[in-house]
């Protein structure tokens, strides 16, 4: 038998798609206190408190998120990554709620391609940067469309469509 014949070069691994876990700090005291504020109905810089079906539990999962509008759509942004709201909404075919006190608007998110997050991605570090900028490696609301399409793979980011 020949050794060369039998063996296969083992495919690379994929790379795990990107995601920052918030510290306890942060999933503790900052988020807790957004969402607070933002489920009395004050809005803390255009977030809004995101809420989705779960994909395992099937429950309603909450977590607070920057709204962002440009030119005149609403969008969100995962400065983490691949977080567990941007997994429960691509398994709810898109389908969310932002919550703003109590006031409760239901959409439809569908994800941009990474071409199309660049002027996207531009907008949320204009306005967020001092909050989010930390995520991303460096790239700021002043880089060129490459740094910004270098990065955009790593930081889903969804046009909202209001369904209700």
């Amino acid at each position: 038998m020949n050794d060369t014949a039998a063996t296969s070069p083992t495919p690379e691994p994929a790379e795990a798609p990107h995601y920052q876990e918030p510290g306890v700090l942060t999933r503790k005291v900052f988020n807790g206190l957004v969402a607070l504020a933002t489920r009395a109905g004050v809005s803390v810089l255009g977030s809004r408190v995101l809420e989705v079906r779960g994909r395992v539990s099937g429950e309603p999962r909450r977590t607070p998120v920057n709204l962002l509008t440009l030119d005149g759509r609403g969008y969100l942004v995962s400065p983490r990554g691949h977080s567990q709201w941007v997994r429960n909404a691509r398994a709810a075919g898109g389908e969310l709620d932002l919550l703003l006190g109590r006031s409760r608007s239901r959409y439809r998110a569908t994800e941009l391609t990474d071409d199309e997050k660049v002027p996207v991605l531009r907008a949320y570090l204009r306005r967020w940067k001092a909050e989010v900028g930390v995520f991303f490696g460096g790239v700021g609301p002043d880089s060129t469309d490459e740094e910004l399409a270098a990065i955009a793979p790593r930081h889903p980011a969804f046009v909202l469509e209001k369904i209700g």
